[in-house]
């Protein structure tokens, strides 16, 4: 089966069921169904191909859902392209990944035209709405409504979705047909629906909400998509649009929680209030089940392993029951197509309750990294995954995080590694050393903060330092704060001690991440 195999079994058994909800207006199962091969025949039109790589560059829109698809029928591989990304690290993407066709949203044409200019490969930039005759929408009212209908098998890379790595700079993974449909078993079976189902899609299409979109479809989801994040527009469209699923960060529902109107609007309809992609905090989750009723839900994921190794189901979040509240700590067990094992330093697997690094095994590990071997080697030992994380199974097969080995930080759901931070930072030249890392912050999970070593008898300006992190990195990057110290704590060999950094911070919280 393939991505798109979900979208028409909506369109065999429900055709007018409304498939997705946006600014611009709503598509039912069956006018998707119509325009995803249509899409198909323009990309083959613009000479794409099994195996092209074609990325979307847009804000959320039912748009984006129709364009993943499109190219899923006629056998491209996606290649997802933040629009909050900084320039170099899309133009990164673009290169390494070799992405061959970019089709972009006309409302950030001009950031296009940076990477049309700038792009050392040939690409194809198609605007996806527009009047232009080879507009994406125009191309398609010129082609049949019926597309080769191609059946590659289980192995066939349908996705390479950017992460990051040591170096800062993002490594393809590749998901195959296997790795979706796995994921789709894992959710439906953790968090089966009750009757019709309607997600409300606020975080962007990028990122685990274009994942939850596809797995959801193959549930006869109705995808009701905001463009953005704005707590009163939440609200309203879960009570407009009786809303059943929701997928948000833990900053996104702290802002729910802290909104003067939260408690006046109808939140009967939602079953699953999924949260996850960063540490929550357990008291904004139990405030989180008064104000919404009993329908907390998170899973335990990466890039590499999608959406939810693990579950936390509604019935596991118990603040009432003091011998089961402490499993809100926990990520839940694994999905039944997941297998998760705690490897101990000396490579034995731990005992219940011994910590060590979390790895997961099963048909929703990634393929590898896209023209990587040694990453990919790296990252697997045979075919456990090594996450990376530190953590722990209770007696009852709960898991627990409590560090990650990594420097990675997640704030506020967005991966940010800091050599990428630090490299901009010290090309100042006020600047002798830093290292960034992440700290305890209700909001975000962790928040990125940098700390400084300058040169000595010089200064620096904090808004300047923080402007040109901004400009270089874009806003998900840059530090939410700054310290100025007279000297990094160092190794014998000069090298920076990071961890003796963040203990200063983490020091008497009872996680690590």
């Amino acid at each position: 089966m393939r991505i798109v195999d979900f979208l028409d079994k909506g369109y065999r058994t429900h055709p007018e069921r409304i498939f997705c909800i946006d600014a611009q207006g709503q598509l039912s199962y069956a006018q998707a169904h119509d325009s995803s091969h249509r899409i198909a025949n323009a990309l083959l039109a613009l000479g794409a191909g099994e195996g092209s790589k074609v990325s979307i560059y847009a804000p959320n829109c039912g748009a984006v859902l129709e364009c993943i698809y499109g190219m899923n029928r006629m056998g491209a591989t996606w290649v997802p392209l933040n629009a909050r990304n900084g320039l170099e690290e899309n133009l990164h993407i673009l290169e390494s990944f070799e992405v061959d066709i970019v089709l972009y949203d006309t409302r950030l044409a001009e950031t296009v035209a940076q990477y049309m200019q700038q792009v050392r490969r040939a690409i194809r930039f198609v605007a996806i709405d527009g009047p232009e005759g080879d507009s994406l929408r125009s191309l398609c009212q010129q082609v049949a409504a019926r597309a080769p209908n191609l059946i590659p098998g289980p192995e066939h890379v349908v996705s390479i979705i950017p992460t990051g790595g040591t170096t800062g700079k993002p490594k393809g993974v590749m998901h195959n047909n296997l790795n979706w449909i796995a994921q789709v078993a894992n959710v439906s079976s953790a968090l089966p629906p009750k009757g019709p189902v309607v997600h409300l899609v606020v975080a962007p299409l990028t990122h685990g909400a274009g994942a939850i979109a596809a797995i959801l479809t193959a549930q006869g989801a109705t995808h009701v998509i905001l463009d953005c994040f704005d707590a009163q527009k939440v609200m309203r469209s879960i009570e407009q649009h009786r809303v059943t699923h929701l997928f948000l960060p833990p900053t996104a529902l702290y802002a729910l929680l802290a909104h003067p109107d939260v408690r006046r609007y109808d939140y009967s309809s939602l079953q699953y209030f999924l949260y996850g992609a960063a540490p929550a905090a357990q008291a904004k989750i139990e405030e989180a089940i008064g104000v919404f009723g009993p329908v907390m839900a998170q899973g335990y994921g990466q890039t590499e392993a999608p959406t939810a190794c693990t579950f936390l189901a509604p019935a596991d979040h118990r603040p009432d029951d003091p011998r089961l509240s402490q499993r809100m700590r926990s990520c839940g067990r694994p999905g039944i197509l997941t297998q998760v094992r705690i490897l101990t330093s000396d490579g034995q697997e731990a005992e219940p309750m011994q910590a060590g690094e979390i790895e997961v095994c099963g048909a929703l590990v990634m393929v590898g990294y896209y023209n990587n071997p040694a990453a990919t080697q790296e990252a697997k030992h045979g075919e456990w995954l090594r996450t990376g994380d530190v953590g722990y199974l209770d007696q009852d097969g709960y898991l627990y995080i409590v560090d990650r080995s990594k420097d990675m930080i997640i704030s506020g759901g967005f991966n940010i590694y800091p050599s990428e931070i630090e490299a901009v930072v010290c090309s100042l030249g006020e600047v002798e050393d830093c290292a960034v890392i992440g700290v305890p912050d209700e909001k975000w999970g962790e928040a990125v903060k940098l700390v400084v070593q300058l040169k000595k008898g010089r200064s620096i300006d904090q808004e300047v330092l923080l402007r040109t992190c901004r400009e270089q990195l874009g806003g998900v990057k840059t530090p939410k704060s700054v310290e100025i110290w007279n000297d990094l704590p160092r190794s014998a060999t000069g090298k920076v001690l990071k961890r003796e950094i963040r203990n200063r911070f983490w020091l008497g919280t009872e996680r690590r991440v």
